[in-house]
């Protein structure tokens, strides 16, 4: 028996559920790891005083208290879920979109782009409530959240305060997205044609949640390695510990770009994007649609190589 359908794939109402699937998926997971980001961002700002992730949850706790931890997370709820409502659903229209238009072109460049192209609106979209974030966790007297933290940016630095870190924001997050995305379409493509070795649509829904696990760890992690550099810029510029990003990387040093708070990077993002994979997954799948993964049906009529 066929499954009912919310809607048809690549109509409005099918781009309208990825976007509230990538707007639940991501606000809940990074929700649930606003302590490691708490911890992160801290240990970028003052690296010699949070030095590993088991003191620095201990100098937190000792000096500012248990609920230090869960700093700024109204701004992780509420920025991530809107960029992750951006992120998704935009990937999904783009990808439709370009490998319509661009069908000489392979896959991967149709990921990337597509990536790329999502990325760019939903970092706008992010910017301004990670400029409120960033300060809470660092600046304990700056705000205690979104509500009271928006006027004080805006009072003491303007509207270009909330954009100050667009630029880093989109060196850090259109790498990972790029990343990220193709990493993810091509581990789903892998793992169906030489692991599993059957098609999608043989596969029972359990079994295609399970492949989106798989593969969105493996996104998750590949992402994280190559958008470090970028991230630990945010932070910096962030709380003020240089004026631009020139004066960011010298003050940094090129080794401490790639290194510094990567092994939290790597224990808080791979997971948050294994559940995220999950969770958008989980939303498509009760709505009677496919998981993810794959170009639509005209790309692949066109019989182009990957």
């Amino acid at each position: 028996m066929k499954e009912r359908r919310f809607c048809e794939e690549f109509s409005p109402g099918y781009y309208g559920i990825c976007t509230v699937g990538g707007m639940l998926s991501a606000g809940t997971t990074h929700l649930a790891v606003t302590p490691l980001d708490v911890l992160k961002v801290n240990m970028q700002v003052n690296p010699i005083k949070y030095s590993s992730i088991s003191s620095g949850f201990s100098a937190l706790w000792r000096e500012q208290g248990p609920s230090s931890l869960w700093r700024g997370w109204s701004g992780k709820f509420f920025g991530y879920g809107v960029q992750g409502g951006c992120k998704f659903g935009l990937y999904e229209y783009f990808k439709g979109l370009y490998s319509n238009v661009l069908v000489d072109q392979n896959r991967t460049f149709i990921f990337f782009l597509s990536s790329a192209s999502a990325q760019v609106f939903a970092d706008v979209a992010l910017c301004p409530f990670e400029a409120i974030k960033v300060r809470v966790q660092t600046q304990p007297n700056f705000a205690k959240g979104l509500v009271d933290g928006f006027p004080k940016l805006y009072r003491t630095e303007g509207f270009a305060g909330f954009y100050k870190g667009l630029c880093p924001l989109w060196g850090r997050n259109l790498p990972f997205s790029m990343i990220m995305f193709s990493t993810f379409e091509q581990s789903v493509d892998f793992i169906y044609r030489s692991i599993i070795q059957k098609r999608k649509e043989d596969c029972s829904r359990a079994q295609q949640l399970g492949v989106t696990c798989l593969a969105g760890y493996a996104a998750g992690a590949v992402g994280t390695v190559v958008s470090n550099p970028a991230d630990v810029i945010v932070s910096s510029l962030y709380n003020k510990k240089a004026e631009n990003v020139l004066q960011a990387v010298k003050n940094i040093g090129l080794f401490n770009l790639f290194t510094r708070s990567l092994p939290v990077r790597i224990t808080l993002v791979g997971p948050v994007v294994t559940l995220q994979w999950f969770f958008y997954d989980t939303i498509k799948v009760l709505c009677g649609l496919p998981t993810s993964g794959g170009l639509n049906r005209p790309l692949r009529e066109a019989n182009v190589s990957s």
